[in-house]
């Protein structure tokens, strides 16, 4: 095992049966962590950058059989944030030293690009010094570059599963694979700074598959990657499933890193659900992102994709004094900045 970490953190290809090997071989993980956090402090030291969440609207077209706001839910309690609450949780979260704003939520039929276009440019006009990133699901390319072209710096869509056939048995026959992997194409194409990711453990989910699922990131090479454990949700079809391994999940976090570098890799609210300190050892396997809650209080339980989400506490971006001391306790530090991705030259 040790050689096939040095192999990956060499730059070197994996075949599948060997990313099988990292993924699922019985060894101390602490090897592992320990190359992926050496390769993320020479890319990007020991800062870590914070993303202020705003999550717009829990209204969903889509019916995937995990998310807790999928439109056959309706017991799910749905609303949208006006202009007017966006605006206010952006000037909000700039007062706070936030330079990253990431606009969330479900495929809502209200976010159309008339409505969004000129959100985004009030937003890059008022705070200009910011990073905008979205993460509103699939749209056409012709909707990504009028996003872009309005200002929008960065898009987050996670593939969360590389296998057709898998995917096939998380979503309903209307939903497709094949559009997946063009949006996330067309968003690299047309420059936005792009993130995929996948779950772990998700229902059928084997280590053949997350082995596919790093073959897809090595092919892709998206500038920012979002790795979290499934996590049910108890109004799903998938309620009585278990949920996925923090340890894996923690592994897939530092193999990413490996495979690649500069990634901008979030220590996922959906870590800190399973484990009080999973952000934290997020990090220590080689994460250097968390985004806190930037959305109303009195929204933050309805954006419910899965039970239990962490929406108190560290999680809050009210208690970003405790984030940076939680941070500091384990060698690391919040930084105010953009912090966009690196690329390889830098």
């Amino acid at each position: 095992m040790k050689s096939l970490i040095q192999k990956l953190a060499d730059g070197r290809h994996l075949d599948q049966n060997e990313w099988v090997a990292l993924i699922a071989g019985d060894y101390d993980d602490q090897l592992l962590f320990d190359q992926a956090v050496a390769v993320r402090q020479r890319v990007y030291g020991r800062d870590v950058y914070i993303r202020g969440l705003i999550e717009l609207s829990n209204f969903c077209a889509n019916d995937c059989y995990y998310c807790g706001i999928r439109c056959s839910n309706a017991l799910a309690e749905r609303y949208r944030l006006t202009e007017e609450d966006i605006l206010a949780r952006c000037e909000a979260g700039y007062a706070l030293g936030f330079r990253t704003f990431v606009l969330q939520g479900g495929e809502d039929g209200r976010d159309r690009d008339d409505y969004l276009i000129p959100l985004i440019q009030k937003i890059k006009s008022q705070w200009p010094d910011c990073a905008l990133t979205l993460s509103l699901g699939e749209r056409s390319r012709e909707s990504y570059q009028a996003l872009y072209d309005a200002g929008a710096n960065r898009y987050l869509l996670r593939h969360e599963t590389a296998n057709a056939e898998h995917y096939a048995k998380l979503h309903p026959p209307f939903q497709h694979f094949e559009e997946r992997i063009r949006c996330l194409k067309d968003l690299l194409e047309i420059g936005f700074q792009t993130g995929s990711g996948f779950m772990v453990g998700s229902p059928f989910q084997t280590p053949e598959f997350l082995a596919q699922d790093m073959l897809l990131l090595e092919e892709l090479q998206p500038q920012m990657v979002g790795i979290g454990p499934f996590i049910p949700h108890h109004q799903t079809p998938f309620a009585e499933y278990p949920a996925g391994s923090l340890e894996l999940t923690l592994r897939m976090v530092a193999l990413t890193r490996l495979l690649l570098p500069q990634a901008l890799i979030p220590a996922t609210t959906a870590l800190a659900t399973l484990d009080p300190q999973g952000r934290e050892r997020g990090i220590l396997a080689g994460a250097n992102v968390v985004m806190p809650n930037l959305s109303p209080a009195d929204v933050r339980k309805k954006y419910l994709l899965y039970d239990n989400k962490a929406c108190t506490g560290l999680e809050a971006a009210e208690a970003l004094d405790n984030l940076r001391n939680s941070m500091a306790a384990i060698g690391y530090q919040v930084v105010t900045d953009r912090g966009d991705w690196k690329k390889p030259t830098e």
